[in-house]
Formats: structure tokens, C-alpha cells, sequence
């Protein structure tokens, strides 16, 4: 199914540059955005999952104590 959607012009310039190829649609273009979002949602939610289970296991140096051991 296709559809027609209506957006600005400064954002279609946008997306225009954004193509990797001249003939590229825009649909292509907005299919590899939204890949690109999904993509960084998880791995920064495994990130951020992470990093919590590191500083509830003391393993984490705070501003201060690095600012020391750097000599500052």
C-alpha cells in the first residue's frame, strides 16, 4: 500500500541529501532512519543496563577521585 504524506520543504532538502544514490526514494531513506533508531534504542538500552549493573557493583570512579589520581 502506498500513501502520501505531507512534509516541509527544508525537511524534503533534507532527506534529498540524505540519499546515497540520486535515484534512492525517500521511502529508502526513511526505512534506513528508522533501522538506524531502532538499532541505537536497543544497544543503548543494553548500554545504559549495563553501566547501572557496573556502578551497583562498585565498579565506577567518581569526578573527583579521577580528577586526583589525574594530578588536577
Amino acid at each position: 500500500m502506498v500513501t502520501t504524506i505531507q512534509i516541509k520543504e527544508d525537511i524534503k532538502s533534507i532527506l534529498t541529501q540524505m540519499k546515497l544514490f540520486e535515484r534512492e526514494t525517500y521511502n529508502d531513506v526513511l526505512e534506513r532512519l528508522i533501522e538506524d533508531v531502532h538499532e541505537l534504542n536497543a544497544e543503548t538500552k543494553k548500554e545504559i543496563e549495563s553501566a547501572i549493573k557496573e556502578i551497583k557493583s562498585g565498579k565506577y570512579i567518581t569526578h573527583e577521585k579521577l580528577a586526583e589520581e589525574m594530578g588536577f
